[in-house]
């Protein structure tokens, strides 16, 4: 099975976030695949195949398929774009786990993906946050499945060093999303995923979903960059569009090779 690893995200390789990314004639068992994304040790591994006019399209992290997942989807369609549909300009993922309709579009170096907008809702603060994270925020929200963390300074998002396995011990959000206003960006952001396994994400996709919003409704700004200030670093370019957000970065390839693997 060929194998692409793209740092997305990224102007450069080793910046960014690297997804580990599988272009397949067929479906593989879902073992299999989980057992890749394991083997892969990235934060995800993204799976996709050709159904009439789009991909289907998964993801997994080492601790399991996942839902949305930004990079690995740009990652995914840079490869696509590169070594397999090189005429196209545009191109639609129908994911498995959560039924999303996805778009790409590729315009110039930058890969433009519409993504839904995810509106987070005020959450309560509690002693084992502020333990776990080290810093009290000013505000804490959340979605249906993200816990998100806003406070007043950038320099203490830079700063933070979380205590994971306290994290883990959130009752509620799958991850843990920390931002702050920018002097040079919009805002910053750091993304944090310790309950599956990945601490810290160098670049999370859809947490933008739900921070476009918040920040739109500080700002009023419907376009802004935001800056990833984790230890690879990322930019993302980022656009408020109603019920669609749509969110932009460069993608670098590292690596191709071939997972040998019995299929029977």
């Amino acid at each position: 099975m060929k194998y692409y690893v793209v740092d997305a995200f990224a102007d450069n390789v080793f910046e960014g976030n690297p997804a580990g990314v599988c272009i397949m004639d067929d479906w593989i068992p879902m073992e299999k695949m989980e057992k890749i994304a394991i083997e892969n040790n990235l934060s995800e591994t993204a799976f996709a195949v050709k159904e009439g006019n789009s991909y289907g399209l998964r993801w997994f992290t080492p601790g399991g398929e996942i839902d949305l997942c930004g990079h690995a989807t740009l990652a995914t369609a840079y490869v696509v774009f590169r070594f397999v549909e090189k005429n196209a300009d545009v191109l639609h993922f129908n994911t498995k786990k959560a039924n999303h309709h996805l778009i790409v579009r590729k315009n110039d170096d930058l890969f433009e993906m519409d993504f839904p907008t995810i509106i987070p809702e005020r959450y309560h603060l509690t002693d084992l946050m502020v333990d776990a994270l080290g810093a009290v925020p000013v505000e804490v929200l959340r979605t249906s499945r993200d816990l998100i963390f806003i406070f007043d300074s950038e320099d203490t998002v830079k700063k933070l060093t979380p205590d994971f396995s306290k994290i883990k011990q959130f009752p509620v959000g799958l991850s843990a999303y920390v931002t702050a206003k920018s002097k040079e960006f919009d805002f910053v952001a750091r993304a944090f995923w310790p309950k599956i396994n990945v601490d810290e994400d160098p670049v999370c996709g859809t947490m933008y979903c739900s921070l476009i919003p918040y920040w739109r409704e500080q700002n009023g700004l419907d376009k802004m960059v935001a800056r990833q200030v984790s230890k690879r670093g990322g930019t993302v370019y980022c656009e408020f569009c109603g019920e669609r957000v749509k969110l932009s970065g460069r993608a670098a390839l590292y690596l191709i090779g071939d997972i040998c693997v019995d299929e029977e």
